[in-house]
């Protein structure tokens, strides 16, 4: 797999993929908020990376990375069924995070529904620490585990509150 995998920074052409796995595998029950026109939103973006995943003729996985100053924020992370448990995930992540810490950012955030163990155990192997729980963050039905990495060993980290979203997942609930 490693000889045909390639990661890339996406473009144009990786719009409809990756908003289709969002919709399929990370929104899954919760409304489709990552459209094609947020993910084309995200990539024009300044201070937002979307990383693509690339075997021969198609995206098998992608992250969407973004920063601040301090921190950063992991939006989204997902892996093609067939392609997961294969280090794949790991990849992504380890290269966000890479460019973050380039950049000088000393702590990641991201949110996981509380209820996928896998998928918190995953974070957790790569060195993620729960730091919050967030009642009704997905449409006001499910909840959240917010998860942090200090990036930066002399900076601790801290239960940053990140913006709260105007759309997406979580921001129905915090408009009642």
């Amino acid at each position: 797999m490693r000889d045909s995998l390639h990661l890339e920074l996406a473009t144009a052409r990786d719009v409809s993929a990756i908003a289709a796995m969002a919709r399929d595998w990370i929104e899954s029950g919760l409304g489709w908020s990552w459209t094609p026109t947020r993910v084309r939103r995200a990539l024009a973006s300044g201070d937002t990376n979307v990383l693509a995943a690339r075997m021969p003729g198609r995206v098998v996985g992608f992250g969407i990375m973004r920063y601040r100053a301090w921190t950063a924020h992991l939006d989204l992370l997902a892996v093609a069924p067939e392609y997961r448990r294969r280090g794949l995930g790991r990849c992504l992540v380890e290269w966000l995070e890479a460019v973050a810490d380039t950049a000088g950012v000393a702590s990641v955030y991201l949110e996981a529904r509380a209820r996928w163990q896998g998928t918190l155990a995953f974070y957790h192997r790569l060195g993620y620490a729960e730091v919050e729980r967030l009642a009704g963050y997905y449409g006001g039905r499910e909840d959240a585990v917010r998860l942090a990495k200090a990036l930066r060993r002399a900076v601790p980290v801290t239960r940053e509150v990140w913006p709260v979203p105007s759309s997406g997942p979580g921001a129905a609930h915090r408009r009642h």
